[in-house]
Formats: C-alpha cells, sequence, structure tokens
C-alpha cells in the first residue's frame, strides 16, 4: 500500500477543461504570487490561462492521484537553456492530500523527469524565503540555496523575496541511487 511514493502519482497534459479546478484553488492574492510569482494577476482568470499555455518552452500538467484518479495537483517545467529546466508552479492544491508527502515526490517525480533528456545537467527551481515548507521540500529532493534574488516582488504592504535552488544531475542520481 503506498500512499506517498513516487508511484502512487503521476501527471498529465494540463488543458483548458483543467482551468476551473486550477482558479478553484487559488482564492486569494498572496496564494497566486505564491504559486506563480508576478506572472498572472489576481484573480486567475481563463484569459491568463489560454496565453501562458500558448508558452513553446513550458510543459504543463496536472498531478493525478493514482489510487483515486482524482486531480490533486499542477506542476509545470520551463525549458530555461538547452541544459537547464526550471521546475514552477507547484501546488497541492486538493487538501486532503497536503503535508502527506505528496509534494516531495511531486518534485522527485518531475525532476527524474526532466533529467531523462539527457542534455539537461540542472535543475533549478525559485521559491520565497518564507515558505519552509516547500524549501525543505526541495532540499529533500537534493535542491540547494545558491542566491537570494536581489529584486523583491511586492505583495500589498510585503516585499516578498525568493531563493534560486539547483540539483545537478549527478547529484540527484547519487540520492536516488545510493
Amino acid at each position: 500500500m503506498e500512499h506517498m511514493g513516487e508511484h502512487s502519482i503521476v501527471f498529465e497534459e494540463f488543458k483548458e477543461a483543467d482551468f476551473p479546478r486550477l482558479i478553484s484553488w487559488i482564492t486569494t492574492e498572496e496564494q497566486l504570487v505564491q504559486f506563480a510569482g508576478t506572472a498572472f494577476h489576481f484573480p486567475l482568470t481563463k484569459e491568463q490561462l489560454i496565453d501562458h499555455l500558448k508558452e513553446p518552452d513550458r510543459h504543463i500538467f496536472k498531478v493525478i492521484h493514482q489510487d483515486t484518479n482524482a486531480v490533486i495537483g499542477h506542476c509545470e517545467v520551463y525549458e530555461e537553456d538547452l541544459q537547464t529546466r526550471r521546475l514552477c508552479r507547484i501546488l497541492i492544491g486538493d487538501k486532503r492530500f497536503l503535508g502527506k508527502g505528496y509534494g516531495a515526490a511531486l518534485v522527485a517525480k518531475l525532476t527524474k523527469w526532466c533529467f531523462s533528456k539527457p542534455a539537461i545537467e540542472v535543475v533549478a527551481l525559485n521559491v520565497y524565503d518564507f515558505n519552509t515548507a516547500a524549501i525543505n521540500c526541495y532540499i529533500k529532493n537534493g535542491f540547494i540555496k545558491v542566491g537570494l534574488h536581489k529584486s523583491a516582488t511586492q505583495v500589498g504592504h510585503e516585499r516578498w523575496y525568493s531563493f534560486r535552488m539547483t540539483v545537478n544531475r549527478s547529484s540527484f542520481a547519487a540520492m536516488i541511487n545510493p
């Protein structure tokens, strides 16, 4: 009975039919910025997502819990350059699945997917410095902090700073094949 491992989730292409679910998971401006940085403006709309789907260097997925076939999350991979992929917009949106290891399993599976392409040497991501649950999830998957972004995102009266975190192919391979 594997419920938190890598094999209990799969990802499939995110399509227009999935828009209402994703929109329903993001109910505040803070949630939207934490999820997507400044890529969207609140409230998230179908029109914004249609434009987002058209970006050629972006792979956008819905996350499915295999045992129940429920869509529980969202994730994306951006082709930063020929050797680097960036994980972004990672969300376990179904609250029943929060805090149970699904985020870490998703990050592991996405990172493995990126490294399945031989040219990819580095998988990167950006995360707000206060998001300790996400940072710990990334550290579990071998990511290390490589810098704090100098510019901040303004959210209401607050300024949010983000870290860049990366894992290289050999570090990740050593983690999954010790």
